[in-house]
């Protein structure tokens, strides 16, 4: 069983701390809920383990398996098996989907143990294989043939970019995949699509971070554990009725509540 351990993590943006000491711990075959107030740090912790230059860390670990990724650059983390799937995707003109999956998942195939002369070997996947797989995940998460030959996100709605989210990360298939906040903007058809391809990923293999703002996207994803981040810390843990309560009483409460045990 692999595990995701994030241990007291402090990270600034531009001078300002947003978070203050994180601790969780993501095994795979689980599912893990982030939520929070704007400005609590949720994407700011997503950023932050995938490598973000802007995020600056002052203190912790993000370990994986033994491997701290804080000391590995961007593209090997990815290859390490974290997947994060962006709040706000970039179009990339002139790119097609089709050769933007295939590029990325040939990038991530590069061995680095070589042929004994120390350089990386390529490890491209086979054209059909890549073709079977793709019609197989454009099958199961609803996406029309004609998706595929777009250029990335170039023109696309919201709902459009968040499908291509979900169908980068069936395709990459990661050992951990981080979802900041796949929720936003969609629509209740596109948001139950979404929910469906998170489900749908579920295996012993896999663990997920679900970062969201609201509970309704918890109607149709159904996590292990939710997690309330007030402040750029953790402040409460449960199940699936906390995300309930969150959304009857909001986030003051859990804020009245931290800052009455403090007094």
């Amino acid at each position: 069983m692999s595990k995701l351990e994030i241990r007291d993590l402090v990270v600034s943006v531009e001078g300002k701390q947003i978070l203050n000491g994180i601790d969780l711990v993501v095994e795979s075959g689980s599912v893990h809920a982030i939520m929070g107030p704007n400005g609590s740090g949720k994407s700011t912790l997503s950023l932050a383990i995938m490598g973000h230059p802007k995020y600056k860390v002052a203190r912790g670990q993000v370990v994986l398996d033994g491997i701290d990724l804080l000391k590995l650059p961007v593209d090997a983390r990815a290859r390490a098996g974290v997947f994060l799937a962006f709040q706000y995707p970039s179009a990339i003109p002139g790119v097609s989907v089709a050769n933007f999956l295939r590029t990325a998942i040939n990038a991530r195939r590069v061995s680095q143990n070589g042929d004994g002369d120390g350089q990386p070997k390529k490890n491209d996947m086979p054209i059909p294989q890549f073709r079977k797989l793709l019609a197989e995940k454009t099958k199961l998460l609803q996406v029309d043939d004609s998706f595929i030959s777009r250029s990335v996100n170039d023109g696309f709605s919201g709902g459009e970019k968040k499908r291509l989210e979900i169908l980068q990360m069936h395709m990459f298939q990661p050992g951990f995949a981080i979802l900041d906040e796949t929720d936003s903007g969609l629509d209740i058809d596109a948001l139950k699509t979404v929910a469906e391809g998170i489900e749908a990923l579920r295996s012993p293999t896999v663990g997920i971070l679900l970062i969201t703002h609201y509970e309704r996207i918890l109607r149709y994803v159904h996590p292990d554990f939710v997690h309330v981040l007030v402040d750029g810390k953790i402040v409460r843990t449960g199940g699936r009725e906390l995300a309930a309560e969150l959304e009857q009483k909001g986030y003051d409460f859990v804020r009245e509540a931290l800052y009455q045990g403090r007094s």
